[in-house]
């Protein structure tokens, strides 16, 4: 297996993913103001990518290297090909929901695909530590890209020309298609059981783990904690701080940048040091901007803004929490896989996405009400709660994990 050419494959293949995926924040600020949806009706469109993510992981994970990595890989980028094209001519709430059900079924071929793959290609835990660590951040950087990618086609003057977006995004997963067509691709992966039903009672399996019961329910908390900041941050920019809408989706790509930056880092720490010591120091520093950041962002006097040089340095602050919580999805999904053995990978990677999926809705939905009913100034503090629960659950894991390693 020609390794550095899997690897630029899957970091193309998330890119792609991650600037259609992560642009729901976006769309939903866009719905309101176009299409004419409340906070908690355009917060569905969370559930229309998540669910499906959750439903067709559970149904392939088990038996998706019968199936094929690539085969999976190709089939995605050609849904969201079509669906992209789908949203331009639709132009309507429902095209909406029915894009993102289409990103949500795809990406959930493409990231059991790309969990499963990064344990081929990496030998070690450090080394799947921080390859994951890279592949996220690649990830936050495609999420960045698409808070300036949706401005650029923004026009004050044309409701409707925003959706001119889509065509390069179909553009692109056409080219990501075309890359991975013609890229070397010999899996050779382990089959977890003998036949179907054993490859999907796998997973089910791995749910009798306390290992597994654990490490499901922290990765759940965390995408309750980031989905929810990153889902919500344009409206909080637009109700809060008063932005032009344009700015408001640009000012989130901020979060992006510094997820990206520090999931990047954080593949750097963790060759030097305990992860359980890395993700600690991250989560009492996300906990110290929800404290101190944030009621100083809410409370500033932005004033008339007509570009981002006219908003004053704490109105950039609070999106820098992204810095502390990046490291937590790779490192904690790289813990739980490199503690197991490979061919239980792909069921593996299938329970991270299906819990993943059902916290982003959640929180996403729970953020959604909170800015309805107590308001956009408060909603942020109350991903207190998940992130101390989590900070207790960090040094269950590592108990557990070290266990686990012991046994195999």
């Amino acid at each position: 297996m020609q390794n550095r050419a899997i690897k630029i494959s899957l970091f193309i293949n998330y890119f792609v993913f991650a600037i259609l995926l992560n642009s729901v924040g976006i769309v939903i600020l866009k719905s309101q103001k176009v299409y004419g949806v409340d906070e908690v009706a355009a917060s569905t469109l969370e559930l229309f990518k998540d669910m499906p993510i959750a439903i067709v992981s559970f149904l392939i994970a088990s038996f998706l290297p019968r199936i094929g990595y690539k085969k999976a890989m190709l089939a995605a980028l050609g849904i969201v090909a079509f669906a992209c094209v789908g949203m331009y001519f639709g132009n309507s709430f429902w095209s909406a929901k029915l894009l993102f059900a289409a990103v949500g079924v795809s990406f959930a071929l493409i990231k059991v695909s790309v969990y499963s793959v990064i344990g081929l290609v990496t030998d070690g835990e450090k080394a799947h530590n921080s390859f994951m660590s890279n592949v996220e951040g690649v990830f936050m950087f495609g999420i960045a890209l698409a808070y300036f990618l949706f401005p650029a086609f923004n026009s004050p003057d044309d409701p409707n020309a925003w959706l001119n977006v889509y065509w390069l995004l179909a553009g692109l997963a056409v080219v990501s298609f075309l890359f991975l067509y013609n890229a070397e691709f010999d899996e050779g992966t382990e089959i977890p059981g003998a036949n179907l039903t054993e490859d999907f009672m796998a997973m089910f399996k791995l749910l009798t783990r306390v290992l597994v019961i654990v490490f499901v329910f922290s990765a759940f908390l965390f995408v309750m904690i980031e989905q929810g900041i990153m889902t919500w941050l344009p409206t909080f920019n637009d109700r809060v701080l008063d932005l032009p809408e344009n700015l408001a989706i640009m000012m989130a790509s901020i979060l992006a940048v510094s997820l990206g930056i520090g999931r990047f880092m954080a593949g750097y720490l963790t060759q030097r040091f305990s992860w359980v010591a890395v993700l600690s120091l991250c989560l009492l520093g996300a906990m110290a901007m929800v404290v101190f950041v944030l009621p100083r962002a809410v409370s500033a006097e932005i004033g008339d803004v007509q570009s981002l040089a006219d908003i004053p340095l704490i109105g950039y602050a609070f999106p820098f929490v992204g810095l502390f919580i990046a490291p937590i999805y790779p490192l904690l999904n790289s813990v739980v896989l490199s503690a197991l053995p490979k061919k239980l990978h792909s069921p593996m990677s299938g329970l991270i996405i299906i819990f993943s999926a059902l916290g982003g809705t959640l929180g996403s939905r729970l953020i959604g009400i909170l800015f309805k009913e107590v308001g956009a100034e408060s909603a942020f503090s109350y991903t207190l709660i998940p992130m101390a629960v989590l900070f207790v659950m960090l040094f269950v894991l590592k108990r557990l994990t070290d266990q686990e390693r012991a046994i195999n």
